[in-house]
């Protein structure tokens, strides 16, 4: 049946409020910097204990949600993130490992089964690539809006350890309320349909494609395609693989590691310097996603090129304003480092969708989240090695890393091209984001 209009904005809130918590903790960090006796290790470890969080929460959201439902899948994990940021409120170090962690399995379900939750509340009506903007945006606002709210709040409020964190609890109570009424659209996608398969997706079965008919995107006589196609096709491990760490890789270098370096730049106004730095950064990486669509280019990697040239730029950027300690160089680099992590992700996702029959590509964007996410570690390898050479030296180590990994894209990049698709699909493209 049609939904309402409106329906699909509580469930958009229901992302944006989970990338909210995931992203307070960056501006929070400069706080408990200038607070606290704890290590720059330390606070790297804590933001990047997220990631054994998130791997877990996509890669479970699909089969959560699909047993489960979108509607119960999603509002659980509102309400575990809710729990983690009044853990995090408490503000001693055990308590925010576990609260970072926490956040991340609430994130990685609610970004997967929250955006698909969102898409199909949009109705049918709506074309998919509008759907999966709408699902973008809401991602990107939450992650820009959580780092910008947290860094306001402990910049010019009291408590600045505990207010930010209590905030995005309260926000995520609002939106569970927001939800109460919303409708569940896994069963009638699929349970409800009869099509005995208790797939909530239909396996992605076109209307009128009977049990031993193939519908050009998987093998005939009805047998599902295998859900991990794209990992184990050459051109995932040459091509998407090489630029996949960089995707996170270089956000978090732009608002977890350069903001902290030129901080005696900024006295007193640190803890909202990052909180702007990381909502610029995120904002450009948005913004820049759609243009990774039009470099795509089904024959070669030229959008991936394009994004890996683009993120080592930024990393070059950030190594001349660690050395010469320039808020004004800083962020500049975010920008083109956010420009970078649009492009790498939006790529990336073009390249995987080509590899993945249309019933996989849920699997398929999990899967691939999951080798971006390896980015989360960048600011913990960076502290760990930081007593061994300069922050200068680092980045442009790590740009030279980059062009060796783009030398091995660039030699793959027109090898072992997918087979092309079958036009009625092709039509139908749909681009499966999920930011994390």
């Amino acid at each position: 049946m049609p939904h309402p209009t409106g329906d699909w904005l509580p469930a958009a809130a229901a992302v944006a409020v989970a990338a909210w918590g995931a992203n307070q903790f960056t501006a929070l960090a400069s706080v408990y910097r200038a607070r606290t006796d704890w290590s720059a290790l330390s606070l790297a470890a804590m933001f990047s204990v997220y990631l054994l969080g998130l791997v877990p929460g996509l890669l479970l959201a699909g089969p959560a949600a699909e047993r489960y439902g979108r509607r119960r899948t999603v509002r659980g994990a509102l309400g575990l993130s809710a729990a983690a940021s009044v853990v995090l409120a408490l503000s001693d170090e055990p308590s925010v490992y576990a609260a970072r962690l926490a956040t991340g399995f609430a994130a990685g379900l609610v970004f997967l089964a929250g955006t698909a939750w969102l898409r199909e509340l949009s109705g049918p009506g709506v074309p998919p690539e509008r759907s999966a903007r709408r699902a973008m945006y809401a991602t990107g606002t939450g992650f820009a809006a959580g780092a910008l709210a947290s860094g306001v709040i402990a910049e010019w409020l009291p408590a600045p350890t505990v207010l930010p964190a209590l905030a995005q609890a309260l926000g995520c109570l609002l939106v569970l309320r927001a939800t109460r009424g919303l409708p569940e659209t896994a069963r009638s996608r699929g349970r409800g349909r009869g099509n005995g398969n208790g797939d909530g997706e239909g396996r992605g079965a076109r209307p009128g494609a009977g049990p031993g008919k193939s519908d050009g995107t998987g093998p005939a006589h009805g047998t599902p395609p295998p859900r991990t196609a794209a990992v184990r096709h050459p051109r995932f491990r040459y091509v998407v693989l090489p630029a996949s760490p960089a995707v996170l890789g270089a956000a978090t270098v732009a608002y977890v590691v350069l903001p902290p370096l030129v901080a005696d730049r900024v006295p007193g106004y640190a803890p909202l310097f990052s909180g702007l730095v990381a909502a610029l950064t995120l904002a450009t990486g948005v913004v820049a996603q759609p243009f990774a669509a039009r470099l795509d280019d089904s024959d070669s990697a030229r959008a991936t090129l394009t994004a890996m040239a683009t993120v080592i730029a930024g990393l070059l950027l950030g190594a001349l304003a660690a050395a010469r300690d320039s808020v004004g160089l800083v962020v500049a680099a975010a920008v083109v480092l956010g420009t970078g992590y649009g492009l790498t992700l939006g790529a990336g996702l073009h390249e995987v969708e080509r590899l993945t029959p249309p019933a996989s590509r849920p699997t398929s964007a999990s899967l691939y989240q999951s080798t971006t996410s390896s980015g989360f570690l960048t600011p913990l390898l960076l502290a760990g090695t930081a007593g061994h050479a300069s922050y200068p030296a680092l980045l442009a180590g790590m740009a030279a890393v980059g062009l060796l990994c783009l030398a091995v894209t660039a030699a793959h990049s027109r090898r072992h091209l997918p087979d092309p698709p079958d036009p009625r699909t092709a039509a139908r493209r749909e681009d499966s984001s999920v930011q994390t």
